[in-house]
């Protein structure tokens, strides 16, 4: 491990394309701390009691973003969030991966970014985390998992990991309560033949959303019909077997899984299968949307609220969205940078971040145009003014959690 890096550039830069925020302090070698004067890079840590981030001064600060998905709207709003607005406003440089399908591809990516200067990794990627973060932690890069969470297991295990910063984004209980609401929504609906996408299982968030839509729709899984048996006889098959699914009043008539192009002749099947609604666990609105307005069948997704979702609910067929809005990822590049400054937001007993966000429910355009347009251009719902509320060097845990939990519906 390096010792120590490099000394501060204290001047101010004076160009008008100067951008706002704190660039990063370092650390020692054995573990994430504020750095003496001799091993600061960009500029001094906050001082005591500092609630706002300093002038533009230095370098920027590298963050790596690793990413699975380049293509979904989703992911495309989480880009544009920090490509256009906090690379705007903040003195950052987002290094973005192409897309990464397996834990090799993570494992290579985040030395790249370390051997290019990077102090930190934003993760939006989930092959393998537990790698990423001991990856992290060789190479002394800060870390956090952005929209998504560790499983249970996984937390306890690098909780206390000084370069694992935390992780912002729906719980496990979270993602099977989303599922389990777009189930109930198409029960209460009347929906009786039923086809289902299961998106990227064996991904945990996609298995967990996939057996709250079976207890939603009243459905019985291998004879299991509570969340723990089930998603572990998911896991298990590795996806669904329509087999083991039943249900009073309800059929599931199709089912497939997996990405892209590969689905083609199993989403034209589930059509041939005439169901009633269409239900997704993710990713439909990227792949589907078009085939599925084209067939007049109404569909479901667990996504983000974007102007491709805005139309297809306006003029098409998606008749119920559980989304998060793309600033969501706003705070956990707050929490990174706090580290970076030495300024790590740790609960009580020295534990890293671990706040979970929930979904908001749109199932008619005026409440989807509510949450789009509170989060559109230059005014997102977490602006740098709200951010800059938990950037600094007294925010407490506390604060953060509130900043994360507030009611924004």
């Amino acid at each position: 491990m390096r010792k120590s890096i490099k000394k501060a550039l204290a001047m101010l830069a004076a160009s008008a394309l100067t951008l706002t925020m704190l660039a990063g302090c370092g650390s020692t070698a054995s573990a994430p701390a504020a750095s003496s004067p001799a091993s600061t890079p960009a500029s001094a840590p906050a001082e005591a009691g500092q609630d706002e981030p300093a002038a533009p001064s230095g370098d920027p600060v590298k963050i790596g973003v690793l990413v699975a998905d380049v293509s979904g709207e989703e992911a495309l709003g989480f880009r544009s969030y920090y490509e256009n607005y906090i690379a705007s406003n903040y003195n950052v440089q987002l290094l973005y991966t192409d897309q990464l399908e397996d834990a090799a591809g993570e494992r290579a990516a985040i030395e790249k970014f370390a051997a290019q200067g990077a102090q930190a990794i934003i993760s939006f990627s989930s092959s393998d985390r537990a790698m990423q973060i001991e990856t992290c932690a060789d190479n002394e890069l800060y870390y956090a998992v952005a929209s998504g969470m560790l499983d249970d297991a996984q937390y306890e295990q690098y909780k206390s990991n000084p370069w694992f910063v935390g992780q912002v984004g729906p719980s496990m209980d979270t993602e099977f309560e989303a599922g389990k609401a777009m189930g109930e929504y198409f029960k209460q609906k009347g929906a009786t033949k039923i086809a289902m996408y299961g998106a990227f299982i064996p991904n945990p968030m996609h298995v967990y959303r996939a057996a709250g839509v079976l207890v939603g729709l009243g459905a019985t899984y291998g004879g299991a019909s509570d969340k723990d048996a089930i998603v572990g006889q998911i896991f298990g098959d590795q996806g669904i077997d329509v087999s083991k699914v039943t249900a009073d009043g309800v059929e599931l008539v199709a089912y497939f899984q997996g990405f892209g192009d590969t689905t083609t002749d199993e989403l034209n099947a589930a059509i041939q299968a005439a169901p009633d609604a269409f239900l997704s666990v993710g990713m439909a609105t990227t792949f589907f949307t078009q085939q599925l307005n084209t067939a007049g069948i109404e569909f479901s997704d667990i996504d983000s609220f974007t102007s491709g979702n805005a139309e297809a609910m306006a003029n098409g067929k998606l008749v119920y969205l559980a989304g998060k809005y793309s600033s969501s990822v706003g705070p956990i590049f707050a929490a990174v940078l706090d580290a970076v400054n030495g300024n790590a937001i740790r609960d009580a007993e020295g534990n890293a971040l671990s706040v979970s966000q929930s979904y908001l429910v749109a199932t008619d355009s005026a409440t989807f145009d509510k949450y789009f347009t509170a989060d559109k251009g230059d005014s997102p719902i977490f602006s740098k003014d709200v951010l800059d509320t938990v950037i600094g060097a007294d925010v407490s845990y506390d604060d953060f959690v509130a900043l994360v939990e507030a009611d924004r519906s």
